[in-house]
């Protein structure tokens, strides 16, 4: 009965395959993830002080790394979700544009978090760090309303995905909006580099997880890849 219904449903609303959104959504990742460098620029130089100032400017490195990090993720997530998509609706695509619009401020609180660090102006690093941790939060809240729209639709995933799937991811992603929320906590109420170094941490283990919590190997057997 219920397959009946989701291919009913399936049926009756418009859709389309999932190629121009896989390739619009890579085209703008990949340009994404090159603004980032744009942030390293050379340290201004006095004679001999080239080795200091290099490592004066770790706040920079430290924000690239988390940012590249967080956008791979990104990447890969996005990639586990739609081999387990088999067609799109508007309402899919316009949740894709989400997760895309807010991946895409990622450079804009890079660039601050670098430069208030740098200058040392410890009000300034609160607010770098806690506007950082509000667009990563916004990030996992895009992926929250994405992975909703898939389980509620499993007329659009393939025949080999659980309707259940996304229910997990769903969860998973609310998690990952508590803990970014909790991090600039972290950064504006006690040290701006801590919640620094939890941003490097917290994508290793969404990037672990991007095929969801099945997985691991202590959770259950991997999933097909899509043909």
């Amino acid at each position: 009965m219920e397959t009946l219904v989701a291919r009913r449903r399936y049926e009756e609303v418009p859709h389309s395959d999932t190629g121009r959104a896989e390739a619009f959504s890579d085209g703008v990742l990949a340009i994404v993830i090159t603004l980032l460098v744009l942030h390293l620029k050379p340290p201004p130089i006095a004679s001999g002080g080239l080795l200091a100032q290099l490592l004066n400017q770790w706040p920079t490195y430290l924000a690239y790394v988390a940012s590249y990090l967080y956008i791979a993720v990104v990447w890969l997530n996005h990639k586990a979700a739609f081999q387990r998509i088999k067609a799109m609706t508007r309402g899919l695509h316009w949740a894709n544009l989400g997760v895309l619009f807010s991946t895409a401020l990622l450079p804009w609180p890079t660039a601050l978090v670098s430069e208030a660090v740098a200058e040392g102006n410890p009000p300034d690093d609160r607010v770098a760090v806690g506007l950082y941790a509000l667009i990563g939060a916004m990030l996992w809240v895009s992926w929250m309303i994405f992975f909703h729209v898939l389980f509620r639709h499993p007329e659009l995933l393939e025949d080999s995905v659980e309707e259940t799937f996304f229910l997990g991811e769903r969860r998973r992603a609310f998690a990952g909006a508590l803990l970014y929320a909790a991090a600039g906590l972290v950064g504006v109420l006690t040290i701006p580099a801590l919640a620094l170094a939890i941003f490097v941490l917290l994508p290793l283990f969404y990037g672990i997880t991007s095929h969801g919590y099945a997985q691991l190997p202590v959770f259950g057997r991997r999933l097909p890849p899509k043909q």
